[in-house]
């Protein structure tokens, strides 16, 4: 099936620029010039992935991509942030609202294209052929669901995908490397500090549940998934 992209951008010559990559690679364009345009589409039909521009008029993408992850009807849509920021803490900022991956300006259609594919891989692929149940969570595989004392929780595509890793492997310690190996794949270029802001997003998740400890730092070491203090 053709997957569907918002593409949230004010400048229209890289709205088109993309949109035609994106065509040429046979996914679907949708455009929206601000936030409010933005919502609007995602109301009308739900898309498989956003491309949003940290800089918009009206609201930021900064700020949209919150209140995505807010909204039950957008949350678990993958985004990609395009930004002309490229410091270190600007990405950081961006991956803890909820981001799952960016991309620098300028930048090659051809990158974009290829990060897209690798978000939807990442978000989309189901790994998990069961159910597997430890400490107060449960993970549904083939529903795609996570459950926090027998209760629903919202979570993020790559959040679900690290959970359901930890989940798989519990009481073992893994280092950021082999973590973005196993759950973003070792032909994805990601930050090892990557690691570390959805680590963070994890336990904000299972926070209201008080499992947040589940999820413990290994000093020098890694990240482990634990029911022992």
């Amino acid at each position: 099936m053709q997957k569907r992209i918002l593409i949230v951008e004010d400048e229209v010559s890289i709205r088109d620029m993309v949109a035609f990559a994106l065509r040429k690679a046979g996914m679907e364009a949708v455009h929206a010039g601000d936030a409010r345009e933005a919502q609007l589409a995602i109301s009308e039909q739900v898309p498989d992935l956003i491309l949003l521009d940290w800089m918009l008029p009206g609201s930021s993408g900064l700020e949209l991509a919150r209140r995505l992850r807010r909204e039950e009807l957008s949350r678990e849509i993958p985004i990609i942030m395009l930004t002309a920021r490229g410091e270190e803490m600007d990405r950081v900022n961006g991956l803890e609202a909820g981001v799952d991956d960016y991309v620098v300006k300028p930048f090659s259609t051809r990158e974009l294209i290829a990060r897209i594919k690798a978000v939807l891989r990442r978000s989309q692929g189901d790994d998990g052929s069961g159910v597997v149940e430890l400490g107060g969570i449960r993970v549904d595989g083939p529903a795609h669901r996570v459950f926090a004392h027998d209760q629903p929780v919202a979570i993020g595509p790559t959040e679900y995908r690290l959970l359901y890793f930890f989940m798989t492997h519990p009481e073992r310690v893994y280092s950021r490397a082999q973590l973005l190996d196993h759950v973003w794949g070792g032909s994805v270029y990601v930050e090892e500090r990557t690691v570390d802001v959805h680590i963070r997003r994890l336990r904000k998740t299972l926070e209201p549940w008080k499992l947040e400890d589940m999820i413990q730092t290994v000093r020098g070491a890694g990240y482990r998934l634990s029911e022992l203090d």
